[in-house]
């Protein structure tokens, strides 16, 4: 069985760390990953396969008010680990990490994301592959050929224990950002630590690839629907 989960931030002002006004109309596609995960269901329920898939799709609105989180707050999430929020930017994590928890009660052997959770991942990649996580690397090479294939390219960057003490918090299990360095990675190392056990686990960063603000390779301006075609053709897969 698998779980597919998606980002679902409806618009991301990034909250009281606020992000620069230019462009920031462009964060109404921070909900890409969710728009995956439905495009995603979609397609396995039309095309009927045999399989058991359940999509989540954690959703949220991220806004600076009187009530939004705060940079130095400390949350506790459903897992009951705590996170001390350094920077209200770094929300999209967050919600993974509940649904990344709740997703364990569905006892999948795979759990794939899909996020526009950094935009380190599109200053290491551009915009001509997502980046791709994990801790099973034949699944990561299966994604691979099958993204070669399909024209959904994904590329593989490494969660070593060692990105784990960039995010080490005074207060907290962990911190919700890992500083200037390596930030695409250490997003994913965060979300390591919420993963369903014995699950084979793929996070993919597809901040670069699932919006373009203009025309690119062939692509229109907008929404690409990244992912969907790389997924549906796994899950066929896994049924050969």
């Amino acid at each position: 069985s698998g779980v597919l989960v998606g980002k679902g931030v409806t618009f991301d002002s990034g909250g009281i760390s606020l992000k620069p006004a230019k462009g920031m109309g462009e964060m109404k596609a921070d909900m890409c990953g969710a728009a995956t995960v439905i495009g995603v269901m979609r397609a396995v329920a039309e095309l009927e396969l045999p399989i058991k898939v359940v999509g989540l799709v954690p959703a949220a609105e991220n806004m600076p008010s009187g009530t939004a989180i705060k940079p130095g707050d400390i949350i506790t999430t459903a897992s009951g680990k705590t996170v001390e929020v350094d920077n209200t930017d770094a929300e999209g994590r967050l919600l993974l990490a509940d649904a990344l928890h709740y997703a364990a009660r569905f006892n999948p052997d795979i759990v794939i994301d899909f996020a526009t959770l950094t935009g380190a991942c599109v200053v290491a990649l551009g915009h001509e592959a997502a980046g791709m996580m994990g801790n099973d690397p034949d699944l990561q090479t299966t994604l691979g050929k099958i993204g070669e294939k399909v024209g959904e390219r994904v590329w593989s960057l490494p969660v070593y224990d060692e990105y784990l003490s960039y995010l080490a918090s005074d207060w907290a299990d962990l911190k919700n950002v890992g500083g200037r360095w390596g930030g695409a990675v250490t997003a994913g190392v965060f979300l390591k630590q919420f993963i369903p056990e014995k699950a084979s686990w793929v996070h993919l960063d597809i901040a670069g690839v699932g919006y373009m603000d203009k025309e690119h390779n062939g692509l229109p301006k907008g929404a690409s629907g990244f992912g969907v075609i790389l997924a549906t053709t796994f899950l066929q897969d896994l049924l050969k």
